[in-house]
């Protein structure tokens, strides 16, 4: 994805991993072949490879530069993470730093890091090994984290989460150790980041989750992280994810998410559309329907 400006603030797409993968891997059967054709003009064949049946993910981060400081949201899956539950985030080996570098930002320069949810495709560059330790990747970074999230997750508390075994590991290498050095913020409800940036919470996919609302000048645009995988969850928004903790309620956010973005001109980002890029919606009847994309 190019850099695009909204306001104030430059949104830039690092891109750890792309490709395509099985619609069951992450999107749940709620909807057959005809579902798919009925919405292939919006989605093949960036979206929807109709051949194989696959849907393109991108897993990554979006760097946004706003009032002075360089806030990523969320952090991919992370280098030499062990994840033998989810062997596409296993062991990988990317130059995610490095390509976070040719933008003009190394590790220490980054200010604040912002996990929608705490999925193991969200928290992995959190941290690097040094020494045989888990340390944060970006010494001077306030890390933000729900609450709820951060409890929901932690493996001493007597839950069983739906993503248990595919998020193994992930607390203890990815989460605990940013706490542990104190440069965890602990939130919950909503949070102001600086004069163009608000953190609010919107569960459903994990009670914990998130999303990131910019506003600045005329410009609006909400990073709705794991609220949406793929775009058809824009057209059919009853669609979940395999991975949404409670069903109901990330449906009843997606809706509220969405109803807002076509009432307000704002883009939506989400974590894994293809490329990074941001989708214009606009209301169909009691559904909706995608505009344009950003940038094109």
């Amino acid at each position: 994805m190019k850099s695009i400006t909204l306001g104030d603030v430059t949104v830039t797409r690092i891109t750890e991993s792309e490709g395509f993968y099985p619609i069951t891997m992450l999107l749940a059967p709620e909807g057959g072949r005809e579902d798919w054709e009925r919405n292939r003009a919006s989605l093949a064949p960036k979206h929807w490879d109709p051949e194989s049946n696959e849907i393109q993910a991108s897993v990554g981060s979006y760097l946004l530069r706003s009032a002075g400081k360089n806030i990523l949201i969320d952090t991919g899956g992370g280098n030499g993470k062990e994840r033998p539950y989810f062997p596409p985030v296993a062991h990988l080996d990317t130059p995610y730093l490095k390509d976070l570098a040719r933008e003009g930002v190394n590790p220490e320069d980054v200010d604040i890091v912002v996990c929608t949810h705490l999925h193991l495709d969200h928290v992995g560059w959190n941290t690097v090994l040094e020494n045989r330790e888990w340390v944060p990747t970006f010494p001077n970074a306030t890390y933000f984290f729900t609450s709820e999230d951060y409890e929901f997750w932690n493996p001493l508390n007597e839950r069983k989460p739906k993503g248990a075994l595919i998020n193994q590991n992930v607390y203890e290498d990815s989460v605990a150790p940013v706490h542990n050095a104190g440069q965890a913020k602990l939130w919950s409800g909503s949070f102001i980041l600086d004069e163009n940036i608000t953190l609010v919470a919107a569960p459903g996919h994990t009670p914990g989750s998130a999303v990131l609302n910019v506003a600045s000048g005329t410009d609006r645009a909400v990073f709705a992280g794991d609220i949406m995988h793929n775009p058809v969850q824009i057209l059919e928004p009853q669609w979940n994810s395999c991975f949404c903790e409670n069903p109901e309620e990330s449906r009843r956010t997606r809706q509220a998410i969405l109803s807002g973005a076509a009432d307000t001109n704002t883009l939506v980002f989400a974590a894994h559309f293809a490329a990074g890029e941001a989708a214009e919606v606009e209301r169909d009847g009691d559904k909706f329907r995608i505009k344009g994309w950003i940038p094109e």
